[in-house]
């Protein structure tokens, strides 16, 4: 690989490490399997490049982007705490309404392309990437320690335990769905900025790439920690986009870009198979 090609792999790394972080906190904190995040994700992107084609600042672009992804799990915490829906069934047609709604918001046109607008990532990309990417995940591991980060992770390890000792669950539920889809709508608007592009079908397959990285960073940095388990999201996001590219540019494998489904489902079974054959857990099978 080039060095403009590691480049372009560590910054789509940062961008999808903010992605996998949102997800992380629903799937891992909260306990909570959320699908919303296939179309939340195009909400952030749309946002921005609806934004940026008006010629507003691209921070305050990316801005509502967050809001608009926190309004996406906010729906989504409707469904599931007050319409008593299952927590799958509320995810996935949250994201089934989104797409229209996207669309609504694209004007109708599946694509925007942004290539003569100013963005955030137009200059030193990667230096832009990182100090997001360290600012997100300095607050998110001190939200984790905090009181309120203590009585997010008690409903996601014991639901009943947590309800006694006067959690409101139904509540923080929605607070996680809302902040986890935040963080996935501006990665979604980084995203948009970064290709200089937003597409209706952006956010195909989010949720298993954000997974992928999840699990990655749990085998790289397996310490349970609340300012590990951040990083460790981010650190997998970039593993795994490295781990793309290289598969990509063996000429040995003969793959080719439109075979990155199959990449990210092979990385998903060798991470899950190695997890079952771990000493520990061979131990604990025994």
């Amino acid at each position: 690989m080039t060095a403009a090609e590691i480049l372009s792999s560590l910054e789509m790394g940062l961008i999808y490490g903010i992605v996998a972080l949102g997800i992380y906190l629903t799937f891992r904190i909260i306990d909570f399997p959320d699908l919303t995040c296939d179309g939340s994700f195009v909400s952030g992107a749309a946002a921005s490049a609806v934004l940026l084609k008006a010629g507003i600042h691209p921070l305050l672009a990316l801005l509502f982007a967050l809001f608009l992804g926190a309004v996406a799990g906010f729906i989504t915490g409707i469904l599931y705490v007050y319409c008593r829906l299952t927590n799958l069934l509320s995810g996935i047609l949250t994201a089934f309404m989104l797409y229209s709604l996207n669309l609504k918001l694209m004007g109708g046109a599946p694509n925007i392309p942004l290539f003569h607008a100013s963005t955030i990532l137009a200059q030193y990309p990667v230096l832009t990437l990182i100090t997001i990417a360290c600012i997100i995940w300095s607050l998110c591991s001190y939200l984790l320690t905090t009181d309120f980060g203590l009585a997010l992770r008690s409903i996601g390890q014991n639901k009943k335990l947590a309800r006694m000792y006067g959690v409101r669950i139904s509540l923080l539920t929605m607070y996680g769905l809302i902040l986890s889809n935040s963080l996935i709508g501006l990665g979604g608007a980084l995203f948009c900025q970064y290709q200089k592009f937003a597409d209706i079908s952006q956010g195909f397959g989010t949720i298993v790439i954000g997974l992928a990285a999840v699990m990655i960073g749990e085998k790289i940095l397996p310490f349970r920690s609340m300012w590990i388990g951040p990083l460790a999201c981010i650190l997998g996001s970039i593993v795994y986009r490295f781990i793309v590219a290289c598969a990509l540019h063996s000429e040995w494998l003969g793959l080719e870009s439109s075979d990155l489904n199959l990449i990210t489902g092979l990385i998903i079974v060798f991470v899950m198979l190695f997890s079952s054959f771990s000493p520990k857990r061979r131990k604990s099978i025994c």
